[in-house]
């Protein structure tokens, strides 16, 4: 997918810089990128699974393209709602397609799943043969120009086809306000320093996709906004979501924080340190999703 930096904070690179689902091209980076996505695509697999089966496809879709799969949460949550379907599952990273294969041949989906390396924000498209569904979750945002990609799937959707579009409404917050003790507030501060960078690099994270889709050929039949709050309840996988999370948002903030902020930044990080975020029992995953359900009109 293309190259934002930062989902990415989510992927900041799509996570340095700060967004969970972004699609660098640094082997490391995507190493630390790819464990990201999992853990996002564990700890709310459970939401992810809601939008698929919320989505309004009439007949069971049996062609799926996933554009910026990242390690495939999109794509395992829709092969299990669509037993009939075959996945394409399209992204820039070689190595996070790789994980995504291995994955699919782990749980005997190998047959159902194909892969595509590509960069979404060249002109010319690889062939994704005429799907019925597309699904791009956190990866529309990385477009360079985002209103030509939308005309791009709107052609490559067979005639009916659904678009649905899944982006981050925000960066999960999971510390409770007053946290921590010496710096309340820390992660509200952190997540206001992250969204003048993301301004700049990724200037269509938060957008309102409705009158793009409407204006790139597209009839909106749907839209909702997902809302999650999670107790961690001692779930070791929230504790490294979040820590893996606020790692990432660091690389894009570290300058624009003050410095004691960052000290205390630097103290939850530490996973050795008695500040650590791994240690607390208070952690909350709070996030939310818009998703829109568009129809090739």
């Amino acid at each position: 997918m293309p190259h934002a930096h930062s989902h990415t904070p989510q992927h900041a690179a799509h996570h340095g810089h700060g967004d969970q689902h972004g699609h660098g091209h640094d082997h490391q980076h995507d190493a630390g990128q790819a464990e990201i996505l999992d853990l996002d695509a564990q700890v709310l697999a459970e939401h992810i699974a809601d939008i698929t089966a919320w989505l309004p496809v009439g007949a069971p879709p049996r062609r799926i393209v996933d554009l910026g799969c990242g390690t495939g949460a999109g794509t395992f949550a829709l092969l299990d709602r669509f037993p009939e379907a075959h996945v394409t599952a399209v992204d820039t990273s070689a190595g996070h397609l790789q994980r995504l294969r291995e994955k699919a041949c782990a749980q005997g989906l190998g047959d159902r799943v194909s892969t595509v390396q590509a960069d979404l924000d060249e002109p010319h498209w690889p062939d994704l043969g005429a799907p019925d569904l597309v699904w791009a979750s956190a990866s529309m945002h990385h477009m360079a120009d985002p209103d030509r990609a939308l005309r791009q799937v709107r052609d490559a959707l067979a005639p009916g086809g659904l678009f649905a579009v899944v982006e981050l409404a925000g960066f999960p917050r999971f510390l409770p306000q007053d946290a921590p003790a010496e710096r309340p507030g820390l992660e509200e501060r952190c997540h206001t320093a992250s969204e003048g960078f993301h301004a700049e690099h990724v200037p269509h994270r938060g957008a309102d996709w409705g009158p793009m889709l409407t204006a790139a050929g597209f009839a909106v039949e749907d839209q909702r906004t997902v809302t999650v709050r999670m107790e961690a309840g001692g779930d070791q996988a929230v504790g490294a979501y979040a820590q893996g999370s606020l790692q990432r948002l660091r690389g894009s903030i570290a300058e624009a924080l003050d410095p004691e902020d960052l000290a205390a930044l630097d103290a939850l990080l530490d996973t050795g340190g008695p500040r650590s975020i791994l240690r607390r029992d208070d952690l909350v995953v709070r996030t939310e999703r818009d998703v829109w359900a568009a129809r090739r009109a």
